[in-house]
């Protein structure tokens, strides 16, 4: 039975391909709960699963075998919005038509779609360009994009598959600490990928490390950290290069593992 205060709780999570007769273990018995509300990061060495489990939680993929209890609490929202790394904004539409689709979708009427739309422009510094069009825009721009209409769908889970890894570090520490303001005013369950364990740090209430090829649950640290947050303070503090330290401990063992690995193939 699902915890009433979890809002995603998987289960001996195994997922398989088979590519050429050969048989793949993406994920292996994963167990993990993520409470409502929480912002949970997760780390590991590239080829771990990390995106398959965002896909299999956003419906894109089928677990081989184990439980994934996804608990809705309200079926009239979309129970998860899913932001992807690589840009995937509609090039005919503008930045507003772009953030407001899914309300389009849902037939939500033109001028409320555009009220909230508004909202979520004006939060992640997007209100100046409701009207230009994708190609006029930087690459953090579009990004910015791709949040926003995250969140205007207003889903019960939002799943972020490292949303800022092709950024350069300046758009990365602003998205950041946009991401931060936005996720605080509406405490949404999140579950968010990345290889920055730096920023893992800067978002997570817990951050989940994954084993090399295949998949499973290493270790989870609790970040006792108060919010609000700011970054720079955050980053210049004690306490963030001791975490640091723990993390990188845990993490990279896997890293050196999967390295060996894609020498020995």
């Amino acid at each position: 039975m699902v915890n009433p205060t979890e809002a995603i709780n998987l289960e001996n999570l195994t997922k398989v391909f088979y590519a050429r007769k050969k048989k793949i273990v993406a994920l292996e018995n994963i167990d993990l709960s993520v409470r409502e509300g929480e912002f949970l990061c997760i780390v590991g060495p590239s080829g771990c699963g990390k995106t398959t489990l965002l896909r299999i939680l956003a419906g894109l993929e089928k677990q081989t075998w184990g439980k994934v209890i996804i608990r809705s609490k309200n079926p009239e929202k979309p129970l998860t919005s899913m932001v992807f790394q690589g840009e995937s904004v509609f090039p005919w539409m503008t930045v507003a038509e772009n953030v407001a689709y899914s309300l389009r979708i849902r037939g939500i009427p033109k001028n409320e779609r555009r009220e909230i739309a508004d909202h979520y422009l004006k939060l992640m510094g997007l209100d100046g360009f409701a009207d230009t069009f994708p190609h006029q825009l930087s690459g953090g721009m579009k990004q910015r994009i791709n949040v926003a209409r995250a969140f205007v769908s207003d889903p019960e889970i939002l799943l972020m598959d490292e949303p800022f890894g092709a950024l350069d570090e300046q758009n990365r520490l602003i998205l950041q600490q946009e991401l931060l303001k936005i996720w605080e005013g509406s405490e949404k369950t999140t579950l968010f990928i990345t290889h920055s364990i730096d920023e893992a740090l800067v978002l997570a209430d817990r951050i989940i490390i994954m084993t090399a090829h295949p998949g499973r649950v290493k270790a989870i640290v609790p970040i006792d950290i108060p919010r609000p947050r700011d970054i720079l303070s955050l980053r210049s503090s004690p306490q963030f290069g001791a975490l640091f330290q723990e993390i990188w401990r845990l993490l990279q063992e896997e890293v050196l593992k999967a390295q060996s690995m894609e020498l020995k193939n």
